[in-house]
């Protein structure tokens, strides 16, 4: 038997990184899950999105793993593109259970010299999005009186400051105080809500050209290997970075029964950065 028997999760950002990852830790402990992924590019974003064959491999991966899946291409900023994909979902799998709310971005800039579109973009992704991802789904959750699980996927940057992504620390607060808010509203229909703060996470978001100059502001064009040793530095731990499985695995914990009486709650996958 798995940890999620019967269960069904709806899922953004499912193309790959975490959100796949997601999707099989989920499916390997008995979830069925409705996967969505923007599959296109964002303007400001110095690295490429999922694309369609992604998610399409993210599909096939999840009914390797003895999974159901309905998949779709929506942008978290699209309201009706999600509630169309949750709703296709719950038609044929007959429940929602799980919410994550784990699609975003990552730009780099100065505040005070931003464009306001670049900073309006973050918020509408990183932060609107995230709100648009659970206003999608919840309503089938409250009707059906089960319960259920929402992890909201925030950042070390939502508890502390991070420099050059003010928009990014700034959206990620919000994702924080979006999960609070919402343990609170939600409490009476047992839906617990928490959030999640990774560290650095070997992803495309983290690895890319954008990430390494940020952390080697003294090379040009600086390799994943030139930068490694300062992606470990902001840890406690002897790692660089987490792997997408080690944020899967806490997100699992978060959406079983192990985890009933959690909600509210900031939980780091972190390597002892917010420690440091």
């Amino acid at each position: 038997m798995g940890k999620l028997d019967g269960k069904v999760a709806f899922i953004t950002g499912a193309a790959r990184g975490q959100g796949r990852s997601h999707a099989l830790t989920l499916a390997r402990e008995g979830a069925d899950i409705i996967a969505v992924d923007i599959c296109a590019p964002v303007e400001s974003a110095p690295y490429e999105m999922g694309t369609r064959d992604e998610l399409a491999e993210t599909e096939r991966l999840v009914e390797e793993a003895g999974g159901k899946i309905v998949s779709r291409v929506a942008d978290v900023r699209d309201l009706e593109a999600l509630t169309a994909a949750v709703d296709a979902g719950v038609a044929q799998f007959g429940r929602l259970d799980i919410i994550l709310g784990n699609a975003g971005v990552c730009t780099y800039g100065k505040l005070a010299t931003m464009t306001a579109e670049k900073f309006e973009e973050m918020i509408d992704i990183d932060l609107t999005g995230v709100w648009k991802t659970v206003r999608a789904g919840v309503q089938h959750m409250i009707d059906a009186g089960n319960g259920g699980s929402i992890v909201l996927t925030s950042s070390t940057a939502g508890l502390r400051n991070l420099d050059e992504i003010g928009h990014y620390v700034a959206a990620k607060h919000g994702v924080t105080g979006l999960a609070k808010a919402l343990a609170n509203e939600l409490a009476p229909h047992n839906i617990r809500v928490n959030s999640i703060h990774p560290s650095n996470c070997r992803t495309p978001m983290m690895t890319n050209i954008g990430v390494r100059k940020m952390f080697r502001p003294d090379l040009e064009e600086p390799t994943l290997e030139d930068a490694i040793p300062s992606y470990g530095a902001i840890h406690l731990l002897d790692t660089p970075w987490v792997e997408p499985e080690d944020v899967s695995n806490a997100i699992l914990f978060l959406c079983s029964d192990e985890a009933r009486f959690m909600t509210g709650g900031q939980v780091a996958v972190d390597a002892g950065m917010l420690a440091k």
